[in-house]
C-alpha cells in the first residue's frame, strides 16, 4: 500500500469545524483507518470512528480501484488539538487478534491546532441617516493584515491595517440596509465577527391589486426581504379573523419570508374585497395589503362581443347606403340609352322627306 494524498496540518479557531483528507493505492485495496493523539506528554494514539466525541466525528470512506477516506471534525475545542494520523494496510492479517501483521501498517500525519478565539465586540449605531457598524477584537490573536467588509456574498470594503478595531458607514436607514453583516480580520487562521441590522418585518406584496375569474383559483402572494427572519405569517380578509381556520376554501403555505394564499372556487360576492398579509419575527411585526376583482365568467366574452356588434354596425350602414344609391344609377342608364333612338327618328324623317320631294 502507499500513500497517493495524505492529510494537511491546519489552524483552526474553537467552534469552528476542521476536515482531513487522506487517499492510498494498493492491490488488493488497502484499508484506512484514523488515529488520533492529543498534546498531553502521558496521551497515546487511540482510533478514531463515525459517531466519537459525541457525534461530532464524521468518518467516510470508499475502496473503488484505490481507497479514500475523510475525517470531519465539527464544533472543535482544545481538546481536539493534537496529531492526526490516517493508516493504510491491505495485509489479510490486518486486524486478526492474535497473529501479526506481515505487512505494517503505513502512516501519513498532519497536526491540528485549535485556537481559542479571540472575543469580538460588535455594534452598529444609526447617526444622521448613516448607519456605522463596527468591530473591535479582545483577548490573544495573531498579526493582523487587514480587513474586510462583507455581506453575503459580496465584499463592502478592504483595508490593510493591523488595528484591532474596524469599522462601515452605510448611507441609509435600517429597514433599507437589514441583514447579517461580518467583519473579517486576515489572520492565522481567519476570525470573523457578525454584526447584524435587525428590524421589524418589511412585508411587500408581490402586486397591490390581483383579478381572477370566477370559480377559479385565486392566488395573493407577499414576501418579506428584511432581517432577521419570519417566525409568523397570518392572513385576514376585510378587518376578519385568522384566514387559517376559516372554510376549507383557503389555503396557505408560507416559507421562510414568503407566503402564499390560495382561493379555491372565487366567488364575485364573497372573496372580491381587501387582503391583508402580516408578518411576524422577534422585532416586531409588518403587513401589507392586496386588493382581489373577481370577474364574472362571461367578462371575457364582452370583447368578442363588442367587435361583433361593431361588425354588424358597418355592414348594416354599408347596406342602407347601397339601397339607397341603386335607384339613381337606374335612371341614368335610361337616360342614356333613349338619345340613341331620337337620333335615328330623326334621321328617318329627314329621309323621307328627302324621297317626297324628289318625286
Amino acid at each position: 500500500a502507499g500513500f497517493i494524498k495524505s492529510p494537511l496540518s491546519q489552524k483552526r479557531l474553537t467552534q469552528d469545524s476542521v476536515e482531513l483528507y487522506c487517499e492510498a493505492i494498493g492491490n488488493p485495496i488497502p484499508e484506512i483507518q484514523w488515529w488520533f493523539e492529543g498534546n498531553d506528554p502521558n496521551e497515546t494514539y487511540a482510533q478514531l470512528w463515525d459517531g466519537a466525541r459525541q457525534d461530532r466525528v464524521k468518518i467516510n470512506a470508499t475502496y473503488n480501484l484505490h481507497s479514500t477516506s475523510t475525517i470531519y471534525i465539527a464544533n472543535l475545542t482544545s481538546d481536539d488539538s493534537g496529531m492526526y494520523e490516517c493508516r493504510a494496510s491491505n495485509d489479510p492479517d490486518r486486524n486478526h487478534l492474535s497473529k501479526s501483521p506481515k505487512v505494517k501498517w503505513i502512516r501519513s500525519q498532519a497536526n491540528v491546532f485549535v485556537i481559542e478565539r479571540p472575543d469580538i465586540k460588535a455594534h452598529v449605531a444609526e447617526d444622521s441617516g448613516k448607519l456605522v457598524l463596527t468591530c473591535n477584537m479582545s483577548g490573544p490573536y495573531s498579526t493582523i493584515k487587514g480587513h474586510e467588509w462583507v455581506h453575503g456574498d459580496k465584499v463592502l470594503q478592504k483595508d490593510e491595517t493591523d488595528s484591532a478595531f474596524t469599522s462601515y458607514t452605510i448611507e441609509g436607514k435600517m429597514e433599507e440596509h437589514s441583514g447579517m453583516y461580518e467583519c473579517v480580520y486576515k489572520t492565522n487562521p481567519e476570525i470573523r465577527g457578525q454584526v447584524n441590522i435587525s428590524v421589524a418585518p418589511q412585508v411587500m406584496a408581490y402586486k397591490k391589486s390581483e383579478h381572477g375569474n370566477e370559480g377559479d383559483t385565486g392566488v395573493l402572494t407577499c414576501k418579506n426581504p428584511s432581517f432577521p427572519p419570519v417566525t409568523t405569517w397570518s392572513w385576514y380578509k376585510n378587518g376578519q379573523g385568522d384566514l387559517k381556520n376559516a372554510s376549507g376554501r383557503y389555503i396557505i403555505k408560507s416559507s421562510g419570508d414568503k407566503t402564499e394564499l390560495r382561493i379555491l372556487k372565487l366567488n364575485i360576492e364573497e372573496d372580491t374585497g381587501d387582503y391583508r398579509c402580516n408578518a411576524t419575527n422577534s422585532y416586531g411585526s409588518g403587513d401589507a395589503t392586496v386588493n382581489l376583482r373577481v370577474r364574472s365568467r362571461l367578462a371575457a366574452l364582452w370583447p368578442f362581443l363588442g367587435i361583433v356588434a361593431e361588425v354588424l354596425v358597418l355592414v348594416t350602414i354599408i347596406f342602407i347606403y347601397e339601397k339607397r344609391r341603386k335607384p339613381d344609377e337606374v335612371l341614368d342608364d335610361d337616360d342614356g340609352g333613349s338619345a340613341p333612338l331620337k337620333s335615328n327618328a330623326t334621321n328617318h324623317k329627314d329621309k323621307n322627306v328627302r324621297q317626297r320631294n324628289a318625286n
